[in-house]
């Protein structure tokens, strides 16, 4: 166990205890929601999260860069999933209007579909994996802490 933290805090049992638990739980959760929609047939949640940020756009379009901004997932390996949405017809790549060095990503109308498809089954694996487990008091109390190391 750590004696100190760098700032002079105390390490603690209970620190020990919900730093592991963070840890461990999102990345759990996140793979029994991924299972669902697999075994749905449908793509994985980055891809969601992409089209979903796109669809919240009057145009359904955004600068490469701003969509980076806003993702839940990291941002190293946007380009990639981005050529694998687009390969899929779900997105297509554009000139920036105004300036040359920059994309815009466009929602295709397949891309709006697949997004509309994914979310029920995606609803349903966070209610089934999250919501079946917290009452809703645990569930604001969950989202105020999370708030807190957000």
């Amino acid at each position: 166990m750590i004696a100190s933290a760098t700032n002079g805090a105390k390490w603690s049992p209970a620190l020990e205890k919900a730093w592991v638990r963070l840890m461990r739980t999102a990345p759990a959760v996140l793979e029994r929601v991924q299972a669902d929609l697999k075994a749905q047939g449908l793509p994985p949640l980055d891809w969601y999260d992409v089209l979903l940020e796109l669809d919240r756009e009057p145009d359904g379009r955004l600068r490469q860069t701003d969509l980076g901004k806003r993702l839940l997932l990291a941002r190293y390996n946007l380009t990639r999933l981005l050529d694998r949405l687009e390969a899929a017809g779900l997105v297509r790549r554009e000139p920036w209007p105004d300036d040359a060095r920059s994309s815009a990503i466009v929602l295709t109308d397949p891309g709006r579909e697949a997004r509309r498809q994914v979310w029920p089954v995606y609803a349903a694996a966070v209610h089934s994996h999250v919501g079946d487990r917290l009452d809703k008091t645990e569930l604001e109390t969950l989202a105020t802490l999370l708030g807190k190391l957000s």
